[in-house]
């Protein structure tokens, strides 16, 4: 398999669950401004849609749309129990914290990058992310993880998308709950490894 990555992007959530899972990869950085691979592919040719994270499997097929892709790699090793039996109610519960995140976090998190958003439109978003953090904060202060089951694919996307905070002027010690699970899933070797490989 082939992950295609953009440092710090999305991505990273899909690049600590296939070192979670020990499964064999290549990674390959993209250029988000070129949208050419460090070997000068046109990602565009890969991905049409142009952002990570892109899997291409052994086959020459390509998933994309992080979540896809994360439950994807989590049925092939399902013994690792990174997300429930699919068609379980359980599994229902980790799509439901997946599009919890895509659509209230990560979507939300998107406009705050960009230089040409006015500065009091960046604080409406970040006062209603601050709404779905004090959710989360809930949450955390009652389990380790997102799912009452343990550690999932979930987490890995979560830990990605708290990641970009700070550099988005929102500092996470107002949820103390969300400061230990960033510390918790930073002293996975998995986490620390992608980290590391992307740094």
């Amino acid at each position: 398999m082939k992950l295609y990555f953009a440092p710090g992007a999305c991505s990273l959530a899909v690049h600590i669950v296939l070192r979670e899972l020990q499964l064999p990869f290549t990674l390959i950085r993209v250029n988000n401004q070129t949208k050419l691979t460090e070997q000068g592919e046109d990602f565009l040719q890969i991905n049409p849609k142009g952002y990570v994270a892109a899997l291409m499997l052994d086959d020459g097929q390509v998933l994309t749309e992080g979540v896809v892709i994360l439950q994807y790699l989590a049925d092939l090793s399902a013994d690792a129990r990174l997300a429930p039996v699919n068609g379980s109610w359980p599994r229902v519960r980790l799509q439901e914290w997946l599009n919890f995140i895509t659509a209230e976090l990560h979507a939300a998190c998107s406009p705050l990058f960009s230089e040409a958003m006015p500065a009091v439109a960046k604080q409406l978003l970040r006062d209603r992310l601050g709404h779905r953090l004090s959710y989360l904060s809930h949450t955390l202060q009652q389990q380790d993880y997102l799912m009452e089951q343990g550690y999932s694919v979930a987490d890995a996307y979560l830990f990605t998308v708290l990641g970009w905070l700070p550099r988005l002027g929102m500092d996470l010690d107002r949820w103390p709950a969300l400061v230990v699970f960033m510390a918790r899933l930073a002293e996975r070797p998995a986490v620390a490894a992608a980290l590391a490989a992307e740094a």
